[in-house]
């Protein structure tokens, strides 16, 4: 009989539980006891919810507190010095300070956080030197199966596999390859797996996604080496290795050859690859294959008959007594639930899966596997009428706005100056100081501003009485700059609850949950919108803000918009159409709202672009046409501004070096640029391949609650004048302010500014 499963589950819980219980613990209201048991609550509700829809193996393990990477680290005990661990378990707080940074006497920065492959899931980058230790130091995967079978759950423990752990680090020195270390890893590994075999473990999964980039011979050795070592430490138990993200290209023959009893192959998206690979080379007789039939990245219904024709010619290689029915990757990148939602379009809500419908779609494809498609003959006829549906909705479509595309002119995405004439005008016009400073955008979301957002949504304060609100606070913020001596002032965002729900909201072609929250990094949560039809912008969306605030003071402020590859990137994407087609209709909107505030006397208009590296593809093969069309729909937005108005760009968490060309190439006159967690890595990129426009590498980490002192700051920005010119160099935070507690943000500002006087002088 073929089998039921998935490779992991949302962790944060249907109410987002497990935020509240992080933030409570993190500052002083809850006990790691009362953290743990909404943790365990979580655990339970997930594990009850796969077995009520049938799921045959359930991943155990998948749960986090903060991040299965960071847990990993505990797990193999690569604790950085700097945290003062000496050996012995890896403790809460412990797992948390090198998540957050750590406070107090021992103050040490928090560990590199950055993206998850081509997704909005953020991981803590494990940092690893070439005398590198490895010891067992976490009780948790092991702990958690024992939980799991108490409460008879058919568990399928994972761990991230040693040969991703170790390709996603980062060391030092950097000339030092990563899989150097991999012979010391490999006794901590199998330890582990011998305990989870021991401990009852039917099967027990490893995830190496990072199989799916580019791999190189010796990586492919290394894999070989890795997988070999396992085989007697499992025992009784089966190993299945699962990928994700994509197709496995030249790795394929060594992972069908591994001394393994299954692997797990994303079907889906850039992973329809894979099923050449299998018709090309065969599949080993005896092996499992995990078929990720079900996309676990995007939320629409999954064409169930055209799943089951795949399945159906996958077993003339792989009986369905080798088969497991599985989603692509897990589905940590969806919401819980699409039945709670009460006010999305009645008509495309059919056309949705979220996990618990991806669960259901899991199941009944295994059903047909073994019972027939007759078994499940309602539920296809269902599937049939929601994808019938969504094919021929007039919801999906707009002839103007796929007009006004295909009328284009060619330099449509050209600025009407070269950037050295720009500039000289944009230098006259803002007349600032060297060394700049400014911010990233958004200010402390307080509870006050959440309440009144609340209390308008729900009818319970007057538009007009929460217009008042927003311009008290947007009042307060921009005072509170000038006090303090920034020279370029933003106003905050108060009135956004989340840099892409907000322009989705103005936007025609969106749709947004109440609940479908999903897991950013640690206790943060977005709501993805869902684009489900052409994009158009039926009025201005942030003028009238932009406008109060700056008739407030007479430094500039700028216009805060985010930008079409990020609004694209960090939505559930129609699937109807390239996503190039749907990202020049944003781009569009944007170029339109950019135009208005240049119009309005905004002299400075910051497009945030922090999602561009993110959706590039994890193959080398196809990255190229993923940045030309996302370098032009950036460019295509910008160019709605005069000469004189200078466009910011700002881009966070991910790995720019590669990608530093296209990032040039957006023609941005000043990119204000993570960096603080990066240590010396993004200056080198600067080094060695030398900017000419505006640039502000972040002095400071906002993602930790630590306050840097004028020292520290003043020492980062003479670093970074070591590499830049002072006539090129904004002074900036890494981030938006937006998580922050007020209490952290004015000292921190206040403290840069010093830090910028000081080095100006």
């Amino acid at each position: 009989m073929a089998l039921a499963t998935i490779p992991g589950y949302p962790r944060i819980g249907k109410r987002r539980e497990l935020k509240r219980a992080l933030e409570g613990y993190w500052a002083g209201k809850r006990s790691a006891a009362e953290l743990e048991e909404v943790a365990a609550a979580i655990r339970r509700d997930n594990w009850a919810s796969q077995m009520a829809a049938g799921i045959d193996l359930v991943p155990v393990n998948d749960f986090s507190l903060y991040d299965t990477m960071l847990d990993t680290i505990a797990l193999v005990g690569a604790v950085p010095e700097r945290f003062g661990w000496d050996g012995g378990p890896v403790g809460l707080d412990l797992l948390f300070a090198m998540a957050r940074g750590s406070l107090g006497e021992t103050s040490a920065p928090a560990m590199d956080l950055t993206k998850w492959f081509d997704t909005n899931y953020h991981y803590l980058v494990p940092e690893l030197t070439p005398e590198q230790r490895f010891t067992l130091s976490s009780e948790k995967p092991f702990a958690e199966l024992a939980e799991a079978r108490v409460q008879g759950v058919p568990a399928k423990p994972v761990l991230i596999g040693p040969i991703t752990w170790l390709l996603l680090g980062k060391m030092t020195p950097h000339d030092v390859e990563l899989l150097a270390l991999l012979d010391a890893l490999l006794p901590v590994y199998t330890e582990a797996i011998a305990r989870l075999a021991a401990g009852g473990a039917e099967w027990i999964e490893l995830d190496e996604p990072a199989l799916a980039l580019d791999r190189t011979p010796d990586d492919l050795a290394a894999v070989r080496r890795a997988y070999a070592a396992f085989a007697e430490a499992k025992g009784g138990a089966k190993l299945l290795v699962q990928t994700a993200y994509g197709h496995v290209g030249e790795a394929y023959p060594t992972l069908a050859a591994l001394p393994v009893d299954g692997i797990g192959l994303d079907l889906s998206r850039r992973g329809r690859k894979n099923l050449d690979l299998i018709a090309e080379h065969g599949f080993p007789e005896g092996m499992w294959l995990a078929a990720g039939v079900v996309d676990g990245r995007n939320v629409w219904t999954n064409e169930l008959a055209a799943s089951l024709e795949l399945l159906r010619g996958l077993q003339e290689r792989v009986p369905a007594e080798r088969l497991m029915v599985s989603t692509s990757c897990s589905l940590l990148h969806v919401p819980y639930d699409v039945r709670t939602e009460k006010d999305l379009p009645a008509e495309i809500v059919p056309w949705l899966a979220f996990a618990e419908q991806k669960l259901a779609e899991v199941a009944t494809l295994t059903r047909a596997i073994n019972e027939g498609e007759a078994a499940v003959a309602e539920e296809f006829a269902a599937n049939r009428a929601a994808i019938d549906s969504a094919a021929s909705s007039p919801l999906r479509r707009n002839p103007a706005v796929r007009q006004r595309l295909a009328d284009l002119p060619a330099d449509a995405d050209r600025r009407a100056l070269p950037y050295a004439e720009r500039s000289a005008r944009q230098r006259e016009r803002l007349a600032l100081p060297p060394l700049p400073t400014t911010t990233i955008g958004s200010f402390p979301q307080t509870g006050e501003i959440r309440t009144a957002r609340s209390a308008a949504d729900a009818g319970a304060l007057s538009p007009e009485a929460y217009e008042r609100f927003l311009e008290g606070q947007i009042a307060d913020v921009i005072a509170r700059q000038e006090a303090l001596g920034l020279d370029v002032l933003v106003h905050g965002e108060p009135e956004r609850n989340d840099m892409v729900q907000y322009f989705g909201e103005q936007l025609d072609g969106f749709a947004f949950t109440h609940n479908g929250w999903v897991q950013s990094y640690g206790s943060r949560c977005v709501r993805p919108p869902i684009i489900y039809g052409d994009v158009t912008r039926p009025h201005p969306m942030t003028v009238r803000w932009a406008r109060f605030a700056q008739s407030r003071t007479e430094k500039p402020v700028k216009g805060m918009l985010t930008g079409p590859v990020t609004i694209l990137n960090w939505s559930f994407v129609r699937d109807d159409q390239p996503r190039a087609t749907t990202c020049r209709q944003i781009a569009l909107a944007i170029r339109d709202e950019v135009a208005d505030l240049d119009a309005a006397g905004i002299a400075v208009i910051q497009i945030d672009e922090p999602a561009l590296r993110e959706g590039l593809p994890l193959r080398f093969a196809d990255q190229a046409e993923y940045l030309r069309w996302a370098v032009e729909c950036f460019r295509l937005a910008a160019a709605g501004a005069r000469p004189e108005t200078q466009i910011q760009t700002h881009m966070c968490y991910s790995e720019f070096g590669e990608i530093f060309p296209d990032i040039a190439a957006l023609d941005a006159d000043v990119l204000l640029i993570e960096h603080a967690r990066s240590g010396e890595e993004l200056l080198e990129v600067f080094r060695t391949e030398g900017y000419d426009k505006g640039i502000g590498p972040g002095v400071y980490d906002v993602h930790s609650p630590r306050v840097p002192d004028v020292p520290e700051l003043a020492g980062a920005l003479r670093a970074i004048l070591t590499v830049l010119p002072a006539d090129q160099v904004w002074v900036n935070p890494d981030c938006g302010l937006k998580t922050r507690k007020p209490e952290e943000v004015w000292p921190a500002l206040e403290h840069m500014v010093e830090a910028a006087r000081e080095v100006r002088e």
